[in-house]
């Protein structure tokens, strides 16, 4: 596959809450990453994720991210496919960089480049 789901994130306003809940139902392994940001253990099946307190009026959700080599030229082309820029891209540093857009239906998705 050319753009493979390499992360997911689940988020919402208590992210201690969020981590026991999907530490007890399935059983990941949640490190501490950050301020408010907690990285999932994939398993030999599944791919990484995390999940994340949000912050002020930030509503909850959930969404995958997508690899790409060009975060820009990904970003343009959903532009002109019906969709708009959420997240411009920003570093992560020493891990990447990602952005993200919402789809035509109003779905988020993010954009991973290492």
């Amino acid at each position: 596959m050319a753009h493979p789901v390499v992360h997911f994130e689940i988020a919402g306003p208590d992210g201690e809450r969020l981590i026991e809940f999907y530490r007890d139902l399935f059983g990941w392994e949640i490190q501490g990453a950050g301020p408010d940001y907690w990285l999932v253990t994939a398993g030999k099946e599944g791919i990484g994720g995390g999940v994340m307190q949000t912050r002020d009026e930030m509503p909850s959700y959930v969404t995958v991210y997508v690899a790409t080599d060009d975060l820009e030229a990904s970003l343009r082309r959903a532009g002109e496919l019906g969709g708009e820029t959420v997240v411009p891209p920003m570093e992560i540093p020493g891990t990447g960089s990602f952005a993200m857009f919402r789809d035509p239906s109003g779905n988020t998705i993010g954009l991973f480049r290492e």
